[in-house]
């Protein structure tokens, strides 16, 4: 079983590694992008961060709300809301519970994932986080671990890919042979979860 506290030092652990890979992702995103989004990731986590310093939220469902809600209100372009309603719907589809199972969080956050492709209008291959997160959403049910390794793949695939969606997609063919900054970040965040629920006693989510 899962339980807030699990919840909460997976929040912990995606904003160290956002603040560990900041200045990549920048340099991913300045190829491609605005080459801020290594800078709004950092920001919006740390904003997390501190909420989650100030308030505690009793059920996993509240704290992921509240985490969404805080990336959603402190970071500019598309990264806020497309990672704010990944956990705003995860947090919301696990309902009031004070404990949840490793299928439910899985369901939940597929939830989550749907709303992300609903929100961004992007599908497999169109050179977004997507690409991370729909192989992750496939592979959680088996283990976070299973989840890290499809996210981190699927980050790599979109190398050879030209962006469909978002600020890349006006490069053209230009945005062939860059690594996508969402999808790198969303592998973070994958990443992040496989460390805490490995520390939580086995690989599974």
């Amino acid at each position: 079983m899962l339980d807030t506290e699990f919840f909460r030092r997976w929040m912990a652990a995606t904003a160290a590694a956002v603040d560990r890979e900041a200045g990549r992702l920048t340099d991913l995103d300045a190829a491609i992008g605005d080459a801020d989004h290594g800078s709004n990731m950092q920001r919006g986590f740390n904003a997390v961060s501190a909420v989650l310093e100030k308030e505690s939220p009793e059920t996993p469902g509240a704290l992921l709300t509240l985490a969404g809600r805080q990336l959603i209100s402190t970071v500019g372009g598309a990264s806020g809301p497309l990672y704010g309603t990944l956990l705003r719907c995860t947090g919301k589809a696990l309902g009031t519970e004070s404990e949840v199972t490793e299928s439910q969080f899985a369901e939940a956050f597929g939830t989550g994932v749907e709303a992300v492709a609903q929100l961004g209008g992007a599908k497999t291959g169109d050179k977004t986080m997507l690409d991370a997160l729909l192989p992750a959403v496939q592979a959680l049910g088996t283990s976070a671990g299973a989840a890290r390794d499809a996210a981190r793949a699927g980050a790599l695939a979109t190398v050879p890919l030209r962006a469909r969606k978002g600020r890349a997609s006006y490069l053209g063919e230009r945005s062939i042979g860059h690594q996508d900054p969402g999808a790198t970040s969303a592998a973070l965040l994958v990443t992040a979860l496989a460390e805490v629920a490995e520390s939580n006693g086995g690989g599974d989510a």
